[in-house]
């Protein structure tokens, strides 16, 4: 039951990215980021605004704080996080005394892993990436962790993949529908974007069942010039496995650092090697997998779906 706690409280930190923790006040508003965007823009021009991001390679904090919403007993977390595309991130955080003195979460470009106290010892849970893109549909974490890295405003748009939209919506935001080929079927991914400043607000990832699996929404975005785009410094997510609790949490950045870290460290994404013990996330699972739908879902039966007013 310890073990399924951490997991739970884990898979919620995944998404977020990372964040540390003491009370803050509410977050002021920062100014309005520039308009690039006059008119509904086609995919590919979308696309253009919003991969800016791709000039962030690197991205540190220490100065949020988290709040778990499925979990209203647990106080705020405390951790210092760095990341560096595509999947290499590292989060060393401080938890309550209530449930042990700390966890260590990363990923590299082969593997990922959390490491969680169990008594006087710890517990150490991994698998390599490729393996567990296999069995997405019967994972205890309902997504790949490199995805959620996307939250943080990382995010980036394939026009390619874009099978319905840029559409208006009835809020003012624009929204596209893409679609993605995983190894267990074709996931669909749904975008809100702010209208002028062209930047992501929304994001909605649907299983090949077409189950709403997770979802992060952006506030509070703050412009960088330097890179000619916006990072959110409020993000919620929420998650929902095939089986068991859905998980939701609430991040707030004070700062990032950009395109470099706040550390030194040689072994900043390198799995550690002390725990006494190590399971291999593979070897488990949520539950039986879902039975889904017999039709493959393509371009055509996809963009058929409603989008406008569907998703608030």
């Amino acid at each position: 039951m310890r073990s399924l706690l951490w997991i739970g409280l884990i898979a919620v930190c995944f998404v977020s990215g990372g964040a540390t923790c003491s009370k803050r006040d509410v977050p002021m508003p920062f100014p309005p980021p520039p308009a690039v965007l006059t008119e509904i823009p086609s995919a590919e021009e979308l696309a253009t605004v919003v991969n800016r991001t791709a000039s962030i390679q690197k991205l540190s904090t220490n100065t949020a704080t988290v709040e778990v919403l499925t979990m209203p007993s647990i106080p705020r977390l405390s951790a210092t996080v760095n990341l560096e595309r595509e999947k290499r991130f590292r989060m060393r955080a401080s938890v309550p005394i209530m449930l042990g003195v700390g966890m260590d979460m990363g990923s590299n470009d082969e593997l990922f892993w959390f490491e969680v106290p169990d008594g006087m010892s710890k517990v150490l849970y991994y698998a390599r990436h490729d393996q567990y893109r296999q069995q997405l549909n019967r994972a205890i974490l309902p997504v790949d962790p490199t995805w959620l890295m996307d939250a943080l405003g990382l995010a980036q748009l394939d026009p390619a993949s874009v099978v319905a939209g840029p559409v208006l919506r009835d809020d003012g935001k624009l929204e596209t529908r893409s679609i993605l080929q995983m190894p267990d079927g074709i996931y669909q991914k749904v975008c809100f974007f702010e209208k002028s400043a062209g930047y992501v607000t929304d994001q909605f990832l649907y299983a090949p069942d077409l189950r709403l699996i997770a979802k992060s929404s952006a506030t509070n975005h703050r412009y960088y010039d330097q890179q000619q785009c916006v990072l959110p410094h409020q993000v919620e997510i929420h998650l929902t496995p095939a089986f068991g609790e859905p998980l939701a949490m609430k991040i707030e950045i004070g700062s990032y650092t950009i395109n470099q870290f706040l550390t030194d460290d040689p072994q900043l994404f390198v799995m550690p090697q002390n725990a006494a013990q190590a399971v291999d996330l593979t070897t488990l699972s949520a539950g039986v997998a879902p039975q889904t739908h017999a039709t493959e879902y393509t371009a055509d039966n996809v963009t058929a779906m409603p989008m406008r007013g569907t998703l608030r």
